[in-house]
């Protein structure tokens, strides 16, 4: 099926579906906050790489995931997820397509219970600003809709007291939102208890739903808290950003040495099967020859090229004073490290820890080491499926020229 096409389609009736249908209540849960989840949706959704039909299915499940609110906001999840299935029925959408949009939409209910990586990924879309810098602006949006849909006033100690229980109790589901959102979060909530009076009151809050309460109305701090909270944020950036990139970097790694892995696998028992099985009858079919070691040839090289790949580089696991006081050693690396006792080491960190710049510049010469082995091993491990791809073109063809010769004769 062309998904990007559907997508498109699909992108169009939600926006036109929007734009038909109003609600003067709901301030929050509107067409740019649906745009909003279909963002982050893809953002996370890039990271893992998915297919074309997942990606689809995931990107599909945004769009209608809150469409439901304008029949019954209690249970918008179900209406929603009723509303996609039969806008996609009529687009020919598979049953199991439909049927996986159908789940994704629903695992958004609070609580969450996602069971899929698709799930997993709509669900911290949908809840990707509690973990931003957005999240007060949005929870001031959310607090006035619940006023509205509910027809009563809720003062602002009500509102963060069941905000503070919803989001000590939420937790991303993926690796990539908890690398990213995480800290924010919890910076998050720190500023609405901070905001809290000093008596707190004791609310009776059940019939508003969670949902209703995962963002909460946060004051503006004090001059001398803004003034901290600028400081840390770009040491808090940092530190995301070097965290998400090591993640994504061992990521890539471990897929370089699946496939590498797959290409051994294949290649032994290609060996095995033609050692054991063409080579002892090559002295009555001598037109085999040929063909045959070139497939004998293909394959092992192809396992010798996969090993290379994933075959280690151990330096020599010592450092000297002097590179420490010149800061050109990484200790975050095991290989420049490993022969040296534990109270050098000790020392070493120590004054990595202390100076910044020496800090920055080890997390800095670490992603770029990784990234440069990373940059041979899928070099490598192209080579390898090229030589496998080709050689068993030729293989193929070779024994095919060799049967119509030998027939011929």
């Amino acid at each position: 099926m062309n998904y990007k096409q559907l997508q498109t389609d699909v992108e169009k009736h939600v926006n036109d579906y929007f734009n038909t249908h109003h609600d003067s209540r709901l301030v929050y849960h509107n067409l740019q906050h649906t745009k909003d989840v279909v963002q982050a949706t893809h953002q996370i959704a890039n990271h893992y790489q998915l297919s074309d039909e997942d990606f689809f299915i995931v990107t599909a499940a945004a769009w209608f995931h809150d469409t439901g609110y304008f029949e019954d906001a209690m249970d918008h999840e179900v209406k929603g997820a009723g509303l996609a299935n039969t806008y996609l029925e009529s687009l020919g959408v598979k049953a199991d397509v439909r049927e996986k949009v159908s789940a994704a939409i629903l695992s958004t209910k609070i609580p969450q219970q996602p069971k899929n990586q698709l799930d997993n990924i709509l669900c911290d879309a949908d809840l990707f600003h509690l973990g931003t810098e957005d999240f007060r602006k949005k929870g001031k949006m959310m607090h006035k809709e619940a006023e509205l849909i509910y027809g009563k006033d809720i003062s602002k100690n009500e509102w963060r007291i069941k905000d503070i229980q919803f989001l000590e109790s939420q937790h991303y589901h993926t690796d990539y939102a908890r690398l990213l959102l995480e800290d924010q979060k919890q910076r998050n909530i720190e500023k609405i208890k901070s905001k809290l009076s000093d008596q707190k009151e004791q609310v009776v809050f059940d019939e508003i739903p969670v949902e209703m309460t995962s963002s909460a109305v946060v004051a503006k701090d004090g001059k001398k808290k803004d003034k901290k909270d600028k400081l840390e944020k770009p040491d808090k950036g940092i530190e995301t950003m070097f965290r998400i990139t090591s993640a994504n970097n061992q990521r890539l790694s471990d897929m370089a040495d699946n496939k590498a892995h797959i290409l051994i696998t294949v290649n032994s028992i290609m060996l095995s099967l033609i050692v054991s099985l063409l080579l002892r009858r090559l002295e009555d079919h001598s037109n085999l020859i040929i063909p045959t070691f070139i497939l004998l040839s293909v394959s092992l090289t192809c396992v010798v090229v996969s090993i290379l790949s994933t075959r280690p580089s151990i330096p020599p696991g010592i450092f000297t004073p002097e590179d420490i006081d010149t800061k050109k050693v990484n200790l975050l690396f095991f290989g420049n490290f490993y022969k040296m006792s534990l109270p050098t080491y000790t020392d070493g960190m120590l004054k990595v820890m202390n100076d910044k710049d020496f800090l920055y510049g080890t997390l800095i010469t670490d992603v770029y080491s990784g990234g440069v082995v990373l940059g041979r091993k899928y070099k490598l491990i192209r080579l390898a499926y090229n030589i496998f791809m080709f050689g068993l073109i030729a293989a193929v063809l070779a024994f095919v020229v060799a049967y119509a010769a030998y027939g011929k004769l």
